[in-house]
């Protein structure tokens, strides 16, 4: 007796829905790719460190040698930027975590994955863009405030401190968290332009560093006329240390200087983006 054979039944095949890429599932995935990542997260936390610490040792020496200090010294002397030091020594954490947002990935090879996902590119740097500032700035405002008012109670044991109400001080302890910030974009638009991390923090030493010193050297009658302009300089002036700088622009005119700055590098790294393999 042969065997019935029944029809088989053909099961439905439900089509999955197509995610679609916007920008802000972009920017939630370059937000995992920032939790996630070691170095970031061990960056971040030096340059936390770095502004706080070294802050409050400026302040503690200030405090126990102002006894010592000159007329000149004692004129010039000014305790929110004492208590704010750090942020010279910080700058550079900012800047690294800023190449290695970007310059990170093109060593690594991970950034054909993200292009692959995002075949429009430019979301990913927006991305990037987004995360760090959105991250860097509440973070260093944070430990912005904190050395602002250690620094300030150590100053106190000399009478030496002073209230956040006091002159230029809130605007200072905000500067200084806005000028790291705008510093660290400038970091991450060199990774991005130059895709190694080994150039883009060397490039981004020079520039803050390196190149201020070299301007000193020249001839009064052209420094005067250039160092107001670099960048570290033009930056510095809204929390302080740029002002000690001859023919010093202005604390937002600086800053607006240091801004200008970091979108023309962003500008540079997006075309390059758009315009070259990774």
């Amino acid at each position: 007796m042969s065997a019935v054979r029944t029809p088989a039944v053909m099961t439905p095949v439900v089509a999955r829905p197509t995610l679609k890429v916007t920008q802000g599932r972009v920017l939630r995935s370059e937000l995992t790719k920032f939790r996630s990542l070691r170095s970031t997260m061990w960056t971040l936390l030096t340059a936390v460190v770095l502004m706080i610490g070294i802050g409050a040792i400026f302040s503690a020496v200030a405090a126990s040698q102002y006894n010592t200090f000159n007329w000149a010294e004692r004129a010039t002397f000014n305790p929110v930027t004492t208590s704010l030091n750090g942020v010279i020594f910080a700058v550079v954490a900012f800047g690294v975590l800023g190449v290695l947002l970007t310059g990170g990935e093109y060593g690594t090879g991970m950034i054909r994955s993200s292009l692959t996902a995002v075949p429009r590119r430019l979301p990913v740097l927006w991305g990037k863009v987004a995360v760090f500032a959105g991250v860097i700035f509440p973070v260093s405002l944070i430990a912005s405030f904190i050395s602002f008012f250690l620094g300030q109670a150590l100053l106190n044991s000399q009478h030496l401190g002073v209230s956040i109400t006091a002159h230029d001080a809130l605007r200072s302890v905000i500067g200084a968290a806005l000028y790291v910030t705008v510093a660290g974009l400038i970091g991450l638009a060199l990774g991005a332009l130059l895709r190694n991390t080994a150039a883009g923090i060397t490039t981004f030493a020079a520039v803050f560093f390196v190149i201020p010193l070299l301007a000193e050297l020249l001839p009064a009658s052209i420094s005067n006329h250039l160092t107001p302009y670099l960048p570290s300089n033009a930056g510095s002036v809204l929390w302080g240390e740029g002002a000690l700088v001859p023919n010093a622009l202005a604390p937002w005119t600086g800053f607006a200087l240091l801004c200008g700055y970091a979108a023309i590098l962003i500008g540079a790294g997006a075309w390059r983006l758009r315009r070259s393999d990774a």
